[in-house]
């Protein structure tokens, strides 16, 4: 077997990788900044599904990160792109929705170059978060449809309603609180 030749397929995939590790980090950012400003507004129904989407994509940007590091790559730190703020809510999920579809459009593009190179592991990984960026590609583009189409009744049925997601996130200084306190008891 080609030793060169089997690196540089290694490499074309660890570069598709990369490229929508970028732009899974771009997405935390863009939505985590929607969540607060919704949440600001006082849409909090929309700034809940908005956050939990978010960290759909910190899993996306974890699962590329793995698959690269497997691969003996380097996984990258930076965003494609900037998040863009100070969003109207009648802007918000139409270009949410925008930036899904062609998410999706490219991570199918990207999938054909793994399977290419002979990456089965990596085109699984992507057809994964498809069927997942395709979920939040359906919410962005129906709230769209119904901000457009009911306009300021639909947002008034929203307003007032409760951010929380229910999560009981815990970071490292949380965690080892409740570890102390074990130990202690």
């Amino acid at each position: 077997m080609d030793e060169k030749a089997k690196e540089q397929r290694k490499k074309n995939v660890i570069e598709v990788l990369n490229k929508e590790r970028g732009v899974e980090l771009q997405a935390i950012t863009q939505y985590m900044n929607q969540h607060y400003n919704l949440d600001d507004m006082d849409y909090g129904e929309m700034a809940a599904k908005v956050k939990l989407i978010a960290i759909d994509e910190m899993r996306h940007a974890e699962m590329f990160a793995e698959r690269i590091k497997e691969l003996n790559g380097e996984p990258t730190t930076e965003p494609a792109g900037k998040a863009q703020k100070g969003q109207k809510i009648n802007v918000i999920f139409s270009f949410d929705a925008k930036l899904e579809d062609n998410t999706i459009d490219t991570y199918n593009q990207f999938a054909l170059v793994c399977r290419e190179n002979g990456d089965s592991t990596s085109v699984k990984l992507f057809e994964t978060i498809i069927d997942e960026e395709q979920a939040h590609f359906n919410y962005f583009d129906t709230v769209s449809e119904h901000i457009k189409a009911l306009g300021d009744t639909y947002l008034a049925k929203i307003a007032g309603t409760p951010s929380a997601t229910g999560l009981q996130t815990q970071g490292f200084v949380a965690r080892q609180g409740a570890a102390d306190t074990a130990g202690a008891a």
